[in-house]
């Protein structure tokens, strides 16, 4: 009994990590993407690469991290929700439903991904604000600071959760495909390679896992997918929630208005999918890292 109850913690703990590994790799990444969905006026003429140059130049290189204390804040507790969440949502879809195969795979995904992003939305929002801002031009100090701002000028407790709506609504694709084509691309290569691709897991040589560079690559290719599904999505998010500090921001308060906004304004390739390339190099090795780093602490943490 006393490994079980200690399961939820270790399961926590091995989501929660492998969620920082993946983030802090792709950081630099994540604040570039930031800059260029709500077109940054210091670096909106500039390109992905030609942004990665600027961003030091002007702001030193720690400015690439700009935002990482809050993003690591709220990965811990999302990737250690989101994680832990898939487990038992499928568990309980498969008994109580009766649901197996493939489809509770991506039921359990979504679910599990909607559970972390709307415990752990508030901390996003403040991580966008600080992520947006540009040496000289703070207005907020750090993380305590652009709470307090929010709550006081936004109207409360709503002012932090602008942009929720679509963020469930890609959320649900993204974390079902995403779970979804890991799980599946896993249980065929197991299934149709074992000795080629599998081994057997160090803490339970029953267990077949893959090999860690066919799992970075299955992690890969699943976070691809279900980036290029939700990605509009992701813009309109950015543009939500930065609401306040963007000059159009009364044009961009529901999500179908966001949308139309930022497809009239800029159209497909440089509105609603602006900066989906850096989002499949940051997307690519950020899923990969995550579900290898989950699939390593669950043998070295025992859950298999």
């Amino acid at each position: 009994a006393a490994r079980r109850d200690f399961y939820w913690l270790r399961s926590f703990i091995a989501g929660g990590v492998a969620g920082c590994c993946a983030k802090t790799t792709t950081a630099p990444l994540d604040r570039v993407k930031i800059l260029l969905q709500a077109h940054n006026h210091h670096y909106k003429h500039l390109g992905v690469f030609s942004t990665l140059c600027a961003v030091p130049k002007k702001e030193g290189y720690l400015g690439l991290y700009k935002g990482n204390g809050a993003m690591m804040i709220r990965i811990f507790p999302y990737g250690a929700i989101q994680f832990m969440a898939f487990d038992q949502y499928k568990k309980v879809i498969k008994k109580q439903l009766g649901i197996s195969g493939h489809v509770h795979r991506l039921m359990a995904g979504s679910m599990a991904g909607i559970t972390a992003v709307i415990c752990t939305y508030p901390l996003d929002m403040v991580r966008v604000r600080l992520a947006f801002q540009v040496k000289g031009e703070h207005k907020y100090m750090g993380i305590i600071h652009a709470f307090k701002m929010i709550y006081t000028k936004e109207g409360g407790l709503r002012g932090f959760y602008r942009g929720l709506m679509p963020t469930v609504v890609g959320m649900a694709p993204y974390a079902g495909f995403s779970f979804f084509t890991f799980g599946t691309l896993k249980s065929i290569g197991l299934a149709q390679a074992p000795n080629l691709l599998g081994r057997p897991s160090l803490d339970n040589p029953d267990v077949l896992v893959l090999k860690t560079h066919v799992n970075l690559l299955c992690g890969g290719i699943a976070g691809a997918i279900a980036q290029t599904i939700s990605y509009p999505l992701d813009v309109t998010r950015r543009r939500m929630q930065l609401g306040a500090v963007l000059p159009d921001s009364e044009k961009c308060l529901t999500m179908v208005q966001t949308l139309k906004y930022v497809y009239q304004q800029h159209g497909v390739r440089r509105g609603l999918y602006r900066g989906l390339s850096l989002n499949y190099i940051r997307c690519i090795p950020s899923q990969a890292v995550a579900f290898t780093t989950y699939e390593l602490m669950k043998q070295f943490l025992h859950l298999n």
